[in-house]
């Protein structure tokens, strides 16, 4: 008999509202990898597995990982999951979503008594956002095998290195190599996410099955000028920094314009000294360029080098920039969104295919098997923003479709 009232969504979102109490900013969700409302997220999240009957685990890298064993244990398990860390100011359904919704799911099954033909898995990754630490997808890619040692020297804003930062968190910087998992330890990957953007709000639909994931190319970017009196130095005799930095900026939105489907931003600029009467000796910015075919954003990456270069010669000032993220465009598993489809429809719902203009841990964990995605309409398609929403039917409608599609996989669908 189908269920009418939205119980696995209640779930859900009772849970998620839960873990939004974890923030290392008063007033405000703010959760940067291994912070301690990282911590307190994650062993949150290590109780509800194991009320939830999962064997469970804080990994070296700061990931929580729960396992239900299949009809026999050892067998390659079918993961599901997203991340637990946020931006800064973030809204709440970004990540833990995935998490919670895999994890109703896997208390669904036991609740069931079902035996799968494959372990289940259930992660909450530390690292998706990227935002404290230079790396890349780094708790994800760990498992993949992809972990870059340098990571650990990197530094967060308040200079502390990564190393040192997962010590404190409980971590085992010396244990990452070890997490790497074999394509024969996996059978697949399936990741609930917030669309953050318009498209199935427009359509009018719950969930969307996503085709792929565009590539991101992430630089640290400096110019440096001339600190000098804002009042004394002649507009036409100054190395001003900010000034190049902003036509640099002007530049990058207009080759962004000019590549289809490519985006391309300047999210970050710090101004030294930073002070009102001293024309600024020095800009750092930071580079964001996104495009879902790898040409187009090498080669759109390229013109941006050789516009700022060419700004930075003309205007006497010196640039540089350090590429720390290049991540390819991924196309997910055919099968597994397949499956996704087939079930929503199953379901009662006309599930668009769309791309994600975001990158995700799913791009770590194709490299471990097939894997595919589950967007969720968001209002407004706001994201990274305290207004991010969702209502308790989509909730409900995707993690209903992500537990037929566990089924489907399984061999067990009706």
């Amino acid at each position: 008999m189908t269920e009418t009232t939205p119980r696995l969504g209640a779930r859900v979102m009772a849970l998620i509202d839960d873990l939004a109490r974890h923030t290392d900013e008063p007033g405000r969700l703010t959760r940067l990898y291994l912070s301690p409302a990282h911590r307190a997220t994650a062993e949150a999240v290590l109780g509800l597995m194991r009320e939830a009957g999962l064997t469970a685990r804080i990994d070296a890298a700061g990931s929580v990982v729960g396992r239900i064993e299949g009809r026999e244990p050892g067998l390659p398990a079918l993961v599901l999951g997203s991340h637990i860390d946020s931006v800064v100011d973030a809204g709440r359904y970004d990540g833990p979503l995935g998490v919670v919704a895999g994890l109703v799911v896997a208390e669904e099954i036991r609740a069931r008594g079902l035996a799968l033909p494959f372990a289940l898995e259930v992660v909450a990754f530390g690292d998706e956002e990227n935002v404290r630490f230079p790396t890349s997808l780094s708790t994800s890619k760990a498992w993949a095998g992809q972990y870059k040692s340098e990571w650990l020297e990197g530094r967060d804003a308040a200079g502390t290195p990564l190393r040192e930062a997962l010590v404190a968190f409980g971590g085992d910087p010396d244990g990452i190599p070890a997490l790497a998992r074999s394509r024969a330890d996996i059978a697949g990957y399936l990741e609930i996410h917030i669309e953050q953007g318009p498209a199935l709000e427009a359509a009018g639909q719950p969930v969307g099955v996503v085709s792929g994931i565009v590539g991101l190319t992430r630089a640290r970017c400096t110019v440096t000028g001339e600190a000098n009196h804002a009042g004394t130095v002649p507009m036409g005799l100054r190395r001003d920094a900010l000034a190049a930095v902003a036509e640099m900026t002007l530049a990058v939105e207009r080759l962004g314009e000019g590549v289809p489907g490519a985006v391309a931003t300047v999210g970050s600029v710090t101004v030294v000294p930073g002070a009102v009467n001293v024309i600024p000796g020095r800009v750092d910015f930071s580079l964001d360029l996104r495009a879902p075919e790898d040409a187009d954003r090498h080669g759109l990456f390229a013109a941006i080098q050789r516009e700022c270069r060419a700004i930075a010669q003309r205007r006497a000032v010196g640039f540089t920039s350090e590429t720390y993220m290049d991540n390819p465009a991924v196309a997910l598993d055919p099968g597994f969104q397949a499956a996704l489809d087939r079930t929503a429809r199953r379901l009662g719902h006309a599930p668009l295919r769309l791309p994600s203009g975001a990158t995700h841990d799913a791009v770590a964990m194709a490299a471990l098997g097939a894997s595919a995605m589950l967007f969720v309409r968001c209002r407004g398609g706001i994201s990274h923003n305290p207004a991010e929403s969702i209502t308790l039917e989509d909730a409900d409608a995707a993690t209903r479709v992500l537990l037929e599609t566990v089924l489907d996989l399984a061999g067990m669908s009706q």
